[in-house]
């Protein structure tokens, strides 16, 4: 049975940082895992993809330079640090994860990951 489980969602003042968790269980050996978040009324919007034997990283545009993506494997454990926090960062994070190849055209796209946590809330006020 494979799971997901996300935690290390807060509210924090504009500036500030918050590093989130995943926590994978059973089968563990994803090639890549990606942090998605959704904010009410907006579509779920691809974050950061890591591919998991090559440590290649990738970054949607508006959190290059302040968020990065990482993974313990002796952990199973993905995280997200995210430095420098702006209210537009606020929204509901899921962790996804998935063994396919994917282009660098559509690894940010959800169809791509078969598996998903529940996600944990990240809020961030001016």
């Amino acid at each position: 049975q494979v799971q997901l489980e996300e935690s290390g969602g807060d509210s924090v003042q504009a500036g500030g940082s918050l590093r989130l968790s995943c926590t994978a269980s059973g089968y563990t050996y994803y090639n890549y895992m990606a942090w998605f978040r959704q904010a009410p009324v907006k579509e779920r919007e691809g974050v950061a993809v890591i591919y998991s034997f090559g440590g290649n990283t990738h970054y949607t545009d508006s959190v290059k330079g302040r968020f990065t993506i990482s993974r313990d494997n002796a952990k199973n454990t993905l995280y997200l640090q995210m430095n420098s926090l702006k209210p537009e960062d606020s929204a509901m994070y899921y962790c996804a994860a998935d063994f396919r190849t994917k282009a660098i055209g559509t690894m940010f796209e959800g169809r791509e990951y078969y598996y998903w946590g529940q996600g944990t809330q990240v809020t961030v006020s001016s």
